[in-house]
């Protein structure tokens, strides 16, 4: 199966997950607040999946994890009813065994955003920049924790703009005055797991790994930047 192929099988599936999920969701407005980002990320997978073909793996981390975020619009992220699904099919208490007091789906789906998008997003870092070694694995995961800051800046943002109860249903704080920085915490943490499992993957794998990590850190300009670059750039403009 052709990876384009693979792709198109994914986006019916979740098509038709986001159909299903839309009819009649707990709150329309926070279900469309949810979906703008979905939106973005659906317009663009699909306008560039001819000219940048993810890996499966790739396709199949960012499936799982919009899957995950549509149960969260539709129910709102607070009230997915996750707990009294596992007690009614499995007569088990997830909340009870681990002694949470709070609805926690949108703890466990920001610790899957680090762990299930790091991936695609070192794949596009390093498809782009060609880079290896050590940068191959820091930049992709400072991208992955800076883009779960942003989102929080987002939410507050959006909770500013839309106030009242549809500014507080997005927020989804709980009561929690530290919860953007718990969800910051774990998706950073959710990111660190990630790259470590695909630097220990490569590791087993690649000869060179330790080469091209030595090879990545070396210092490749010896020469200052600063205010040394602008007079080299001056000079190079008085002999032109």
């Amino acid at each position: 199966m052709t990876h384009q192929r693979y792709f198109l099988i994914l986006s019916s599936l979740f098509f038709i997950e986001f159909l299903f999920l839309a009819i009649s969701p707990h709150d329309r407005a926070d279900w469309a607040l949810e979906n703008v980002i979905v939106l973005v990320v659906v317009l663009v997978l699909g306008t560039t999946y001819k000219k940048f073909t993810f890996s499966r793996i790739s396709y199949s981390l960012i499936f799982v994890f919009m899957c995950l975020h549509e149960i969260g619009a539709h129910y709102t992220y607070s009230l997915v009813p996750y707990d009294s699904f596992l007690i009614k099919y499995f007569n088990f208490s997830l909340d009870e065994a681990v002694g949470w007091e709070r609805n926690n789906f949108d703890r466990v789906i920001h610790f899957l955003y680090g762990l299930l998008l790091t991936y695609p997003f070192r794949e596009v870092y390093c498809r782009i920049t060609n880079s290896k070694g050590f940068w191959g694995y820091f930049f992709p995961l400072l991208f992955s924790i800076t883009a779960s800051m942003l989102y929080e800046l987002l939410e507050w943002a959006a909770a500013e703009v839309f106030a009242g109860d549809l500014g507080m249903t997005y927020l989804g704080t709980q009561g929690d005055v530290w919860d953007a920085q718990k969800d910051m915490a774990l998706a950073a943490l959710g990111a660190v797991i990630a790259i470590m499992i695909v630097a220990v993957t490569n590791m087993s794998l690649n000869k060179n790994f330790f080469k091209e990590w030595k090879a990545s850190l070396r210092i490749k300009r010896k020469k200052p930047m600063g205010e040394d670059e602008i007079v080299r750039l001056l000079e190079e403009q008085d002999k032109k």
